[in-house]
């Protein structure tokens, strides 16, 4: 944990975790609460997202359309906005802030992708060649310049 994390939990009241709410409940601002397991979104619906992005135009989706139509600047900002929140949702113990802001956060991510030209399944390789390598898709180590690059991600 960072210094920064753990001095904002030590800034915060003591106080018990909040419980997630059955699935039958809805949230305060209305909407559903999360699917149940065997219901619960994949990878799939990422790249479904990174597919429609292609379709999207002011009339049908404004606000999306102003984020595709920013800079990647402004792009790569909303994504490390929306980290932080997250980030502070999960310091508050906030479960349900942590996933409308993760949701959030995978959006502007996608989008990122998108105006990148990445598709998200070079992330899934990237992961699953991590998988493979370190037996979880964890970060990978910091290597010097001088040892050996890993296989071309064509390859896997």
């Amino acid at each position: 944990m960072t210094e920064v994390v753990k001095q904002s939990e030590s800034q915060l009241p003591h106080r018990r975790r909040r419980a997630i709410r059955p699935i039958t409940e809805t949230r305060k601002r209305g909407g559903p609460t999360p699917l149940a397991a065997p219901e619960l979104p994949t990878q799939a619906e990422l790249e479904r997202l990174h597919s429609s992005l292609s379709a999207v135009t002011p009339e049908n989706h404004p606000r999306t359309a102003r984020l595709l139509g920013s800079s990647t600047r402004k792009t790569a900002q909303k994504v490390i906005e929306e980290a932080g929140e997250v980030a502070i949702e999960a310091v508050k113990h906030h479960n349900e802030g942590i996933i409308r802001e993760s949701a959030d956060l995978l959006y502007h991510l996608v989008a990122l992708w998108h105006r990148a030209g990445i598709d998200p399944a070079a992330v899934w390789t990237e992961m699953r060649w991590r998988a493979d390598a370190f037996g979880i898709a964890e970060k990978r180590p910091k290597t010097s310049k001088t040892e050996q690059a890993r296989p071309n991600r064509n390859d896997t």
